[in-house]
């Protein structure tokens, strides 16, 4: 008989949600018999599979213990840099600056390099996450962008912060504010875009219409133009959905892609000038929560912002900041 205490980092899972992490190699079938026939407990009690585990329950296992074998530890982050730009951090978040062309998770062509396998690969250098210790959690990260998007990304330290970030994110009180570069000069200073989406899975693209169709999505993005040069504008945009690839859809979509993008601008020209790399960057992040936060109240109201956006301090000099 094995017993294990869950932790605050355990706390708020499904049973069946745990012991799959906690035994691997548990077959799902085997598993849902042993919580069905009691070989398997929670303070001592029957169980359900949907039971919420919480902090202090025990999880009494009367199975072999060739279903808690572990093989030598082998962390797949340690095999990432630890390099990082860290906009914020404290004992439960911490917010990263993504360079553009660094994955946030791994893909099929990269599985190294990513930035959460640097951000895990930090923390555990600082002693601040030990997988041994840990029955299933890791520093997971709350919300994602393209990898050929920079930007403010929010990582969580603990299962609770993680918890949290989710539902407010879902919730739109997380809001992110974005800078791009597009072609030509918007007729208006400042507009709200509205349309209609739909995704291409196989072609990897969105395609856009002002009227709904069947499967589409709809969308809004509004935007204010900071500066103009040589026939590029600088652009603040507020994402009011947010949906893939919009900004650089909605854009292309009334004459004005962005500088670099290969999917919907003009990129051979582009990279005449130097640019091959889309011009958009997640460059500020304000915590406007309207419901409690528990443990990550102390962030309401607080915005964070990137230091430096390349393609704008190279295309408009440090001018632009004074607008924003």
């Amino acid at each position: 008989m094995k017993s294990v205490e869950i932790t605050k980092n355990d706390a708020g899972q499904r049973l069946d949600k745990f012991i799959t992490k906690l035994c691997p190699t548990l077959p799902t079938s085997l598993m849902y018999k042993f919580i069905r026939t009691k070989h398997i407990k929670v303070n001592r009690k029957k169980a359900d599979i949907n039971t919420r585990l919480s902090i202090g329950d025990i999880v009494d296992f009367y199975i072999n213990d060739e279903f808690f074998a572990k093989v030598t530890p082998k962390y797949d982050f340690l095999n990432s840099p630890t390099a990082l730009e860290i906009v914020y951090e404290d004992e439960n978040i911490l917010l990263a600056d993504k360079k553009q062309g660094l994955l946030v998770h791994p893909d099929e062509n990269e599985y190294n390099d990513t930035l959460i396998g640097r951000i895990q690969h930090y923390l555990y250098n600082n002693g601040e996450y030990n997988p041994e210790a840990e029955n299933s959690f890791k520093p997971a990260l709350a919300n994602r962008i393209d990898r050929n998007t920079g930007g403010i990304v929010i990582s969580a330290k603990n299962a609770e912060a993680l918890r949290i970030l989710c539902d407010k994110i879902k919730s739109r009180e997380i809001e992110k504010q974005y800078l791009t570069v597009v072609h030509g000069k918007p007729k208006k200073q400042t507009d709200t875009l509205t349309g209609y989406l739909e995704k291409n899975e196989n072609k990897n693209k969105v395609f856009l219409s002002r009227e709904k169709k069947d499967g589409m999505l709809s969308i809004s993005t509004r935007y204010r133009v900071l500066d103009t040069k040589n026939n590029l504008s600088l652009l603040e945009i507020d994402l009011l959905t947010g949906r893939t690839h919009q900004i650089r859809a909605h854009m292309a979509s009334i004459g004005h892609p962005l500088l670099g993008d290969g999917k919907y601008g003009k990129l051979k020209e582009d990279k005449k000038m130097g640019f091959n790399k889309q011009a958009l960057y997640s460059y500020k992040l304000t915590f406007n929560f309207k419901s409690d936060a528990g443990i990550l109240n102390y962030l309401n109201g607080k915005t964070f912002t990137a230091k430096r956006i390349w393609f704008a301090d190279q295309l408009f000099g440090e001018k632009y900041k004074e607008k924003l």
